[in-house]
């Protein structure tokens, strides 16, 4: 974990002085006095003066008054601070922590909201699985859409593997039904104010995983072009299928792909859909608890047997669930143990 910084640079000039002594406060210390020099920067002196509040309890040179000064500054700085990884690979999700004053976040083309949280702001920055591997400038921006905090963030290569789907052709020629399209679009795009969800999210069967999330999707031999935007898990038709978390139904139909359907507002950005349901348990904007029964496991739609595919979608991008969740290959089963999953009975 790492304090949001910027990049850091040659201090030539008194700009650039505030930057690198940002990074000589990341590698050396979190003094006020250090930060000050980040924020103030009038003169690259200040930037040596960080370094020396690195190792000595005391500043000298400067009166008591200026001091007090450092410090009033350093605490407006520190206020903008939050923490994030340095590398996040590609289907992820980045929570990111700002101050009250951070309402989005910016990363390449996306921005998001941030809400309140507490006496800061939290918000929840998807990393879409096909987004090119690099470095990315992660922006923090107040309500003037001026960044207040930048960071750089490394996505790294998930290396997503190729699974090839064999089904009938009357299956394989399914369409969508009318509005399905739409509509599934138009639920993940909406993002709510209330936050109804907590980590961890627990899982909606307890059965193993037999497709994970992001593989690359063949369709009797041949490309779709499309990736695997959840994860399957194996369990028997008529399973009650249990909510990740409280939410608000946002989805309930009995579609030709999708089949029986639920989809779930955890809000905030966060939703869930799970699919191919034999039945469905629940109306149209209720409100659910963790654990409650939603639906049955089914083999509904675009489906060859019973099984739960079930999805989660971030600011309305696809994420992998195992993020969020922790759950074991069908393939790992086989060779240990079966360990208890975190699904409700």
């Amino acid at each position: 974990m790492r304090r949001l910084v910027g990049q850091a640079l040659s201090p030539a000039n008194p700009s650039e002085a505030r930057t690198a002594s940002l990074d000589i406060c990341e590698r050396k210390t979190r003094s006020a006095f250090c930060f000050l020099s980040a924020f103030i920067g009038v003169h690259p002196r200040l930037a040596f003066l960080s370094a020396t509040a690195a190792n000595s309890a005391t500043i000298p040179l400067y009166p008591v008054k200026v001091r007090c000064l450092f410090t009033l500054f350093a605490c407006a700085a520190c206020a903008q601070m939050s923490e994030l990884p340095r590398t996040i690979r590609q289907g992820n999700t980045l929570r990111i922590q700002g101050s009250a004053s951070a309402v989005a976040a910016r990363m390449n083309d996306r921005t998001i909201r941030l809400f309140p949280q507490g006496s800061g702001s939290l918000g929840l920055m998807p990393v879409p699985a096909d987004q090119k591997p690099g470095e990315y400038k992660l922006d923090l921006l107040d309500k003037d859409g001026v960044s207040v905090a930048s960071s750089s963030i490394q996505i790294l290569d998930s290396h997503f593997p190729k699974q090839n789907v064999v089904i009938g052709q009357s299956i394989a020629e399914l369409k969508p039904s009318p509005g399905e399209t739409e509509t599934v679009t138009a639920f993940r795009n909406a993002v709510s104010e209330t936050r109804h969800w907590s980590e961890p999210l627990a899982l909606p069967v307890r059965g193993c995983m037999t497709s994970p999330f992001g593989v690359q999707r063949y369709m009797n031999g041949k490309p779709t072009g499309n990736f695997h935007g959840g994860i399957d898990q194996r369990s028997p038709a008529g399973t009650p299928v249990h909510a990740v978390d409280g939410g608000i139904v946002k989805i309930v139909r009995e579609w030709n792909l999708h089949g029986g359907t639920v989809g779930l507002d955890h809000g905030q950005g966060l939703e869930s859909m799970y699919l191919h349901m034999s039945k469905l348990a629940v109306a149209e904007g209720a409100k659910v608890e963790k654990g409650d029964v939603v639906g049955y496991v089914g083999s509904t739609g675009r489906s060859t047997a019973p099984h739960l595919h079930w999805s989660l979608y971030v600011n309305g991008v696809p994420v992998n669930p195992r993020d969020w969740v922790q759950t074991t290959p069908c393939s790992a089963a086989k060779k240990a143990p079966a360990k208890a999953q975190s699904a409700p009975k």
